[in-house]
């Protein structure tokens, strides 16, 4: 694949990024892409390796070893086509997939693996721009009608996948538009929401309904969706957050990581937030912010904090310090634990790892610090280390901690689905099928919280799945 001496004549080069105080000024995306040239030649360094490991690290199963060469061929179209195989939005996964894949490229053995991620961003983006992604209509319609509650990437994925098979397929979502935690959890500076308002357009003209602003199990009873759909796809996600429970976390200081971000990015959309929030509006400006989580969440906050003008921000996390360098012969081709710096983290934060809070500290109005203690972890177990309890300034504590699951309220009550022992829907990976008749689950509703790139991979493999159930066979890919 690519060219044979590739790898051996090119070094890796990434995409660049502005410089962190221009980007600061701002919510857009700023990462600069390689100019054509360059991302032909940093194709051409995908070897013949004989087992393409990247197709197991990535979810989706990319092809990734061909529309590489086909890149480095100069045949731009051709490598959509093959993207598009398996991925139905790659510009979502080119943008915030953290490249499984790139882990487990046969290069990553000396550091080195081939910009996956980055060329598979260029190759959708070109189609776009050249105008060869156009809605792709059934050819006959099948008469039978699907409900999907959720917009978030499975759900779209398994919607778009059964209107292509013919299907008439309408979208419930509760938020005011389409896109779950794509539209509202992820920053705009990380994937900006026009990319998703395309999509939608698309979808739309392969026959798509979009009911937006109906929670189903509030605005809408599942009843009513059972009597009159062939097939229900529950893809609402998993939004129950992880709650912080110690003295103090209830002022109105302390507040969820979702509340910050969905606050921001309907700002940015031009919508008035503090009408929307029932807690009123949320900034960091000015503030000395505290970030609980040292995830992908927890980095969206400090991004967000410190393009409001935070005055410091903190992020603490529970677990200890990753290495700086996995062992290879030990991780891969799987995907290591290894310290990973973000583009928001290089923007300005202090991080510290093996931290337990214990206090919130204020006046029952005001949040004014943190009591924590350092913590050390054996096998497995978490002990509290002895006199190093410290304390730190704060006027606003984010809640970062991850999700333990759907929420149950509204429309899993209603339904009456069985769960699993984690509060997942159960539901297995080949049918899909829930304990309810026609009832299917997919995405992080289903599994719990996750990546975009195993959402979109359930939402296809429900569609299929779905598609058999209703006419028997299915010409969908799995």
């Amino acid at each position: 694949m690519g060219k044979e001496t590739g790898f051996l004549e090119l070094d890796r080069r990434d995409r660049d990024y502005l410089d962190p105080q221009d980007r600061l000024q701002n919510y857009r995306e700023f990462v600069v892409q390689p100019d054509d040239g360059t991302l032909q030649a940093q194709a051409s360094r995908c070897m013949n390796c004989g087992i393409p490991y990247c197709h197991n690290g990535c979810p989706v199963n990319n092809i990734i070893p061909d529309w590489n060469h086909l890149v480095y061929e100069g045949d731009w179209q051709s490598a959509l086509d093959v993207l598009h195989s398996t991925n139905n939005f790659p510009e979502f996964t080119g943008r915030i997939c953290p490249a499984p894949c790139e882990a487990s490229c046969t290069l990553n053995i000396v550091d080195q693996p081939v910009t996956i991620k980055s060329i598979e961003c260029a190759i959708v983006d070109r189609g776009w721009k050249e105008g060869w992604i156009t809605p792709q209509v059934a050819a006959r319609k099948t008469g039978k009608a699907v409900a999907v509650i959720g917009s978030g990437p499975a759900g779209l994925a398994c919607a778009q996948q059964l209107a292509r098979a013919g299907h008439a397929v309408t979208v419930f979502e509760k938020n005011d538009r389409i896109g779950g935690l794509l539209r509202y959890g992820i920053p705009d500076f990380k994937m900006e929401k026009h990319l998703i308002n395309r999509r939608a357009v698309q979808m739309e003209a392969e026959g798509v309904e979009f009911k937006t602003s109906k929670e189903v199990g509030v605005d809408i009873s599942f009843k009513s969706l059972n009597e009159n759909f062939d097939a229900i796809v529950l893809a609402g996600g998993a939004e129950d957050p992880r709650p912080l429970l110690i003295p103090g976390a209830e002022m109105p200081g302390v507040r969820l990581a979702m509340e910050f971000l969905v606050q921001q990015n309907k700002r940015n959309a031009g919508d008035d937030e503090v009408r929307a929030a029932p807690r009123g509006s949320l900034l960091a400006t000015g503030k000395k912010v505290i970030v609980i989580g040292g995830g992908d969440t927890g980095s969206d906050c400090v991004g967000t904090s410190n393009r409001q003008g935070a005055a410091s921000v903190v992020q603490l996390e529970i677990m200890p310090k990753p290495p700086e360098h996995e062992d290879k012969a030990l991780t891969w081709p799987d995907w290591p634990l290894k310290l990973r710096t973000s583009s928001s983290h290089q923007e300005g934060v202090e991080r510290d790892w093996s931290v337990l809070a214990k206090r919130v500290l204020g006046d029952g109005e005001n949040v004014t610090g943190l009591e924590c203690v350092r913590v050390e972890w054996n096998n497995g177990r978490m002990e509290e280390i002895a006199g190093s309890e410290f304390t730190l300034e704060a006027d606003l504590i984010l809640l970062a901690m991850g999700f333990v699951g759907p929420k149950k309220v509204g429309l899993l009550a209603q339904a009456g689905v069985e769960l699993d022992a984690r509060g997942n829907v159960a539901a297995d990976t080949l049918g899909y099928a829930t304990s309810l008749d026609k009832v299917f689950a997919c995405g992080d509703m289903r599994r719990g919280q996750s990546l975009v790139v195993w959402a979109i991979r359930e939402g296809r493999q429900a569609a299929r799945a779905i598609d058999v159930f209703l006419m028997g066979s299915s010409d969908l890919p799995r």
